[in-house]
């Protein structure tokens, strides 16, 4: 049970998106380890063993966004981050002690570590959205965002000081060390509320009360929300329906389900991870020089990222999300598309050109698609399908990166770096799109009046079908 005592405001927003630095450093971690384990299990020729060690976190996380949003709307959110961050300190420590070359054991437990971190990645973004007033909802939850990126900036750092360490040693603390933040994560939720929402539909005014007035301004503003919140709850109590797979697809929902999956789908299948994953590897392709040396590379993406995310906490509420994720998916196509077009032009260009096109992709990115998706997961949905639509987001996020990781270095394998980023660079095109016609505009919405939209577009789409 939460303390009594008045827990501040920034408390509560720090260490309710603390989970990002978990999703972010298990990300950013096999960049750096990869090239060592790789070494020290002789894989240099096994790109689908290299593949599925390294994607099978994002395979596990498939689930775990699922599993995480069904148990948030039992246990509730707290309860739940709690549970995956125990979860994550077991498969952080299990990853370390893998038996020398324990292929399939270290795919298993990475898969466990992948329940955990699709549960972060599920939960920080409905939790973050539903405790942020609607006028500064976008900066709050893109902290989550900067959590994101400044675990994976960790995890890139480690690597880096562990590198001069025997292989087998220097892979081992590089995966185990991410029990450290999770550690913290559980230490600092234990002292976190409730989600209001959460509180409010099960009946707990009191609690709700209370939890608003650390993170509200003054009681008319808590009366307010608390209002508009115990109509939605009595609409969906009237309702009398139950949340399953086809309430989410039903035409009441169906609008924003699929305008909120649908971003997170793209986020992933754009093909960020290939360079979060592999940058060491694409450098090492592009110049011949052993991947190891290269750990320098993923300190620099870190740091764009780190600074785009910070960019985006400065314009999150300035601009409309549809208009950044419209421009920053433009840039990220051309940025994946030009480097194939000029390689075409100019044979024998320097073949680090890549790399500086894909320097540009990630600072567009940090500051776009990246904090704008889980932005947009966790205030589009309405709050009957919260839980169990920002798994399904989550879930379907997590199948892009599993694929990508998987995929990336078999593709590369058989073609040049230059026609699979080619290819990613349509994706996004075609991600522009979605953006264009799907998605509704949602900054400076409360999460009620987003709802009322999707129900608007619902009618309209059903009468014109009729």
């Amino acid at each position: 049970m939460v303390d009594e005592k008045k827990v501040p405001s920034g408390f509560i927003y720090f260490f309710g998106a603390f989970g990002g630095i978990l999703f972010g450093y298990d990300i950013g971690v096999m960049t750096g380890a990869l090239p060592f384990l790789e070494n020290d299990w002789h894989l240099q020729n096994s790109a689908g063993a290299i593949g599925w060690i390294t994607s099978a976190v994002m395979f596990g996380a498939i689930f775990g966004g699922a599993l995480a949003g069904q148990l948030s709307d039992r246990l509730g959110r707290r309860k739940t981050i709690l549970l995956s961050a125990l979860v994550f300190v077991l498969g952080s420590i299990l990853s370390g002690i893998s038996p020398h070359n324990g292929q399939y054991y270290l795919i298993a437990v990475r898969i466990l570590l992948g329940l955990a971190v699709g549960a972060a990645s599920a939960l920080v973004p409905a939790y973050m959205s539903e405790m942020a007033p609607a006028g500064v909802r976008g900066r709050l939850s893109g902290i989550n965002q900067t959590m994101i990126v400044s675990g994976m900036l960790l995890s890139y750092v480690v690597d880096f000081l562990l590198k001069g360490l025997p292989e087998t040693l220097a892979w081992r603390l590089m995966l185990s060390l991410a029990a450290v933040p999770a550690l913290i994560l559980f230490a600092g939720v234990l002292r976190l509320p409730e989600s209001p929402r959460f509180l409010l539909k099960n009946n707990q005014l009191v609690e709700a009360r209370r939890v608003l007035s650390y993170i509200r301004s003054n009681q008319e503003e808590i009366d307010s929300e608390i209002q508009q919140i115990q109509e939605t709850v009595k609409q969906e109590r009237e309702g009398n329906q139950k949340v399953s797979l086809g309430t989410m697809f039903s035409g009441k929902y169906r609008y924003l389900v699929i305008a909120g999956v649908g971003v997170a789908a793209f986020q992933q299948f754009q093909g960020a991870n290939a360079i979060f994953y592999y940058i060491p590897l694409i450098v090492q392709k592009a110049t011949g020089h052993a991947a190891s040396s290269a750990l320098m590379w993923p300190i620099i993406q870190g740091v764009i990222l780190v600074v785009g995310s910070l960019i985006f906490l400065m314009i999150a509420d300035k601009f409309n999300r549809r208009t950044l994720l419209t421009v920053g998916g433009t840039i990220m196509a051309l940025s994946f598309i030009l480097p194939a077009v000029l390689n075409l032009l100019i044979p024998h260009a320097n073949p680090m050109m890549i790399v500086v096109f894909l320097s540009i992709y990630v600072a567009l990115y940090s500051f776009t698609w990246a904090p704008l998706t889980w932005v947009i997961v966790g205030e589009i949905f309405p709050l009957v399908i919260r839980g169990r639509a920002s798994g399904l987001a989550s879930s379907f996020n997590w199948i892009g990166s599993f694929l990508v990781g998987l995929l990336f270095p078999i593709m590369t394998a058989s073609m040049s770096q230059e026609a699979v980023f080619a290819i990613f660079g349509i994706v996004c095109l075609l991600g522009v799109l979605f953006i264009r016609t799907y998605v509704p505009e949602t900054r400076g919405h409360t999460l009620e009046e987003i709802e009322k939209v999707g129900e608007e577009k619902a009618v309209l789409a059903y009468e014109v079908g009729r």
